[in-house]
């Protein structure tokens, strides 16, 4: 039986048992579209298949998250957030040796990783958050794990861009994508010291994504959605893991302190814009194309 054909640059040309799972998915596929029942919901876990590989980095991450504050000895040599850190960075590097990121992406991720940091440097100086336990690799109140955390952002909209082959329809122009994301950037720091304009930039980001459209193809053929929902339902998922990372005590919100509580649902629409930004870094790799009709 001949391997299935997959491009130079992917990581199934160098995985033997990665080219192995496609060929057997592409066998699979083959026998799902005999019966539309079958093929219906062969494409409902192809689709969650796909996220779920996506999500491999933030995946690995969260389950970090979770495994050291129920199992990672207090009194340890390496502190805690030592462990994330090592462990985050070696997991990124082995996602680039593998090619599962690309070093383009790589390059924005790190642009995003430097931005996230840079804002929790800042956030943390202001007592929105802390970060309860001590570490050695940190600048200031910040363990530089954290910037993994907005990385694990930007890993997921580069690798889902790719696995569903994004098309769009009245796209915003790049210019106008940039000008939203420093506004909304600036903001995050501003509104300690000025009126907080999260409002205006909503209606802003509204007005600018309200016509566009995502085309991903989940099996043979493009779906859509609008963009918007589909960025707000990202935002829901990172929100879901916020309350992990202070339910685990990874960082906490001052009413948390005493016991824990979910997230404010404010912190919701912090995370959507926030998702502009990363968004924006994402089509400097991966420019938007259109979606054409066949």
């Amino acid at each position: 039986m001949s391997r299935p054909r997959v491009p130079a640059d992917s990581a199934a040309a160098e995985w033997p048992l990665l080219a192995g799972f496609i060929d057997f998915e592409q066998r699979l596929g083959k026998r799902a579209a005999r019966r539309p029942f079958v093929s219906g919901f062969y494409e409902f876990v192809r689709f969650g298949m796909k996220q779920a590989w996506a999500c491999l980095f933030g995946g690995l991450v969260v389950f970090l998250l979770i495994a050291t504050y129920l199992f990672y000895p207090r009194d340890a040599a390496l502190a805690r957030y030592d462990f994330l850190f090592l462990s985050m960075l070696a997991i990124q590097f082995a996602l680039i040796l593998t090619r599962l990121e690309t070093l383009d992406e790589a390059k924005v991720i790190l642009i995003y990783h430097v931005v996230g940091t840079a804002m929790e440097i800042f956030k943390t100086s202001v007592g929105s958050w802390i970060y309860p336990e001590s570490s050695f690799f940190r600048i200031g109140g910040v363990p530089l794990f954290t910037g993994f955390m907005y990385a694990c952002i930007g890993s997921y909209l580069c690798r889902v861009w790719r696995l569903f082959d994004f098309r769009f329809s009245h796209h915003p122009p790049g210019w106008a994508l940039i000008g939203v994301s420093l506004l909304i950037y600036a903001n995050f720091f501003a509104h300690h010291y000025i009126a907080d304009m999260r409002i205006g930039l909503f209606a802003i980001a509204g007005l600018l994504f309200a016509r566009t459209w995502v085309y991903f193809k989940v099996w043979r053929v493009h779906r859509s959605m609008p963009l918007l929902l589909g960025l707000f339902l990202v935002a829901v998922f990172i929100w879901f893991s916020e309350n992990i990372g202070t339910f685990t005590r990874t960082w906490l919100y001052p009413s948390q302190l005493q016991s824990w509580s979910m997230v404010s649902l404010a912190k919701l629409g912090s995370w959507f814009l926030l998702l502009i930004i990363s968004y924006t870094l994402v089509t400097l790799v991966n420019r938007p194309q259109p979606f054409e009709r066949t």
